[in-house]
């Protein structure tokens, strides 16, 4: 395992924190570089999916009905990839565990792009009639159960790696030097993606359960997000003030 030297902590308003978050990962290690790297070649994939280039007035415009899908594809990347960085800045861990978990994160990337534009895609062809295109082709029912279960898991694994990312920088706490505070973000970070984690399990489960038509309804699971996230922030804003007073 390689060894860290850490700084000294700093004080409250100076320059590596986050309100009372000491960073330990402000300089770019190899490892983010090369996820960072990773995370921007499948956002091209993403643009470069596009069978052809336009050549006339209404190809052109059949594209941009595409940028849709592209945008909130690039949105979830976007989290992920947030998280990763934001992880980074705040333990700056570069060991073998580490390390794994970085690498099945951007091959989890490169697998789930694909399924992840699809059912964006497929979603908002549903949502305007098919005004904007899917480019897939979905049968029956049983085609959409079917890539509910893909990305379910997809979207799990990807919210389990992050969180073990965070458990592996607690089980670090007195090395890294972690404050109450800042073991106490590492937890409600855990919990985060605990919660989001378990809905993609939860829609891949619907997903796999007959009969159809109801398998095809596993996405309304993640609408809950929409109350599950604010509901759970709200609680950990709370328990945030009493224990150290800071919204």
């Amino acid at each position: 395992m390689e060894q860290h030297s850490l700084p000294a902590s700093p004080q409250p308003g100076a320059t590596g924190t986050t309100r009372r978050f000491r960073l330990r990962g402000t300089a770019m290690t190899r490892l983010e570089t090369f996820t960072d790297a990773a995370f921007a070649f499948a956002v091209t994939m993403l643009v470069i999916s596009i069978d052809d280039i336009p050549r006339t007035p209404d190809a052109l415009l059949e594209a941009f009905k595409g940028a849709p899908a592209f945008a909130l594809s690039f949105v979830q990347m976007m989290i992920f990839w947030l998280a990763h960085r934001r992880w980074s800045r705040r333990f700056g861990l570069e060991d073998t565990t580490a390390t794994i978990l970085s690498f099945v994160l951007v091959i989890l990337v490169m697998i789930y792009i694909y399924p992840l534009k699809i059912m964006f895609s497929s979603f908002l062809a549903w949502m305007t009639n098919g005004w904007l295109p899917a480019n897939f082709a979905l049968t029956g029912y049983g085609d959409v159960a079917q890539l509910f279960v893909i990305y379910g898991i997809g979207f799990s694994l990807l919210c389990a790696v992050i969180l073990l990312l965070n458990l592996h920088a607690l089980r670090h706490a007195s090395e890294l030097e972690l404050s109450p505070f800042e073991r106490f973000e590492t937890r409600a970070e855990i919990g985060a993606w605990s919660i989001l984690g378990a809905v993609g399990v939860l829609s891949a489960l619907i997903a796999g359960l007959p009969p159809p038509p109801w398998n095809a309804q596993a996405g309304w699971a993640y609408f809950s997000l929409a109350f599950l996230m604010p509901g759970y922030q709200v609680i950990m804003n709370k328990l945030r003030m009493a224990r150290f007073g800071a919204a």
